[in-house]
């Protein structure tokens, strides 16, 4: 499937031009008797840089690894890894979420690795070829002040946003921004271009509040400002943790519903890396039970695999419906709906 291309030839040229130096530097500095791999990732550093350091520890590779910025979440290392095709300075790419590695995948910059660690994950979150795999996903779910629903049923789905019994009490992230962007385009590929402007357009009617960010949601619930708002796993684990008077609840998950929007990270093997043996051998390590337990004990990621064990809220991935996703489609979906989007969002 071809997906549109949002990158200009002049952007990227400039992109590789501006970091020549810094990637010599990066790249050529340490022990060079040492095996190594590089990794580039869009996930939070807080969360993947252990990740990496026990990899070392129960190896010995060095893992020099470049983490996205909070300004340039989830399109830094993105546009690096294609400015830097023709010389490629990464072994593997571990993507926050299931969508942007596609953006790679069209380039043909990444390489099939079928990982004997990827046979416990279910089909729907790995591709047949190898070209990619999922594991450690977030949910997009629901976050209640329990306090201001007070005896009320709490809200159980997305559509619930557009229910004129909730006017004006809950909140989403700006959909031109994160995760949302790929919710809103979930939404689009499910249900059809007409179906998922009208329930946009009933958001604004309904008054939904559009925050900055997931983390503003959050922020929100928790203050009892608004009721209940749409965000991720993780910031909901923030709040829970908090102490707020919060509750987590997973959207659409009856007989007939949609199911949730699940977003696993996703591992790549990037063709042409200077370091292919040890690449390998990361992309199997990332894929290993021991990295989805700590991936959901610190960032309340859903192990994919049965039989792990997760903080109290967090479901398995055998235990939530979920949204039944061509993730090539949706990427494709994000790049072609950015113009309405920036309309309905009066920019």
């Amino acid at each position: 499937m071809k997906i549109p291309t949002r990158f200009s030839a002049f952007a990227v040229a400039a992109i590789g031009i501006a970091l020549a130096a810094a990637i010599t530097i990066f790249f050529t500095s340490g022990d060079a008797n040492r095996s190594q791999v590089v990794v580039y990732t869009s996930v939070d550093q807080i969360f993947s840089e252990p990740v990496f350091r026990r990899f070392e520890a129960q190896t010995g590779i060095e893992v020099k690894a470049l983490f996205d910025t909070e300004e340039t979440k989830s399109t830094g290392v993105l546009n690096r890894l294609i400015a830097e095709a023709a010389h490629p300075q990464a072994d593997v790419f571990w993507s926050g979420d299931p969508v942007r590695p596609f953006l790679l995948m069209d380039r043909d910059l990444v390489t099939p690795y079928r990982s004997a660690q990827a046979a416990a994950i279910p089909s729907s979150f790995k591709a047949g070829d190898g070209r990619w795999t999922g594991f450690a996903a977030r949910a997009r779910v629901l976050l209640v002040n329990t306090e201001r629903l007070g005896a009320r049923p709490a809200p159980d789905s997305v559509l619930d946003l557009a229910d004129p019994q909730w006017r004006g009490e809950a909140a989403m992230a700006n959909p031109l921004f994160g995760t949302t962007t790929m919710h809103t385009a979930a939404w689009f590929s499910i249900w059809g271009e007409q179906k998922a402007k009208a329930f946009l357009n009933a958001l604004k009617d309904n008054q939904v509040r559009i925050a900055s960010s997931n983390g503003e949601v959050k922020r929100l619930v928790a203050s009892g400002e608004i009721t209940f708002g749409l965000t991720d796993t993780d910031d909901a684990f923030v709040a829970l943790q908090s102490g707020a008077p919060v509750s987590v609840v997973y959207p659409d998950q009856g007989e007939g519903d949609m199911g949730a929007l699940v977003m696993p990270t996703v591992v790549v093997k990037i063709r042409g890396g200077p370091n292919s043996e040890t690449a390998v051998q990361l992309i199997d390590f990332l894929l290993s039970a021991e990295v989805e337990t700590m991936m959901a004990d610190s960032a309340a990621h859903i192990p994919l695999r049965d039989g792990l064990s997760a903080p109290e809220f967090v479901r398995s991935g055998s235990d939530l419906k979920a949204m039944p996703l061509d993730y090539a489609d949706v990427a494709e979906q994000m790049a072609a709906i950015q113009p309405w989007l920036r309309q309905w969002a009066g920019l």
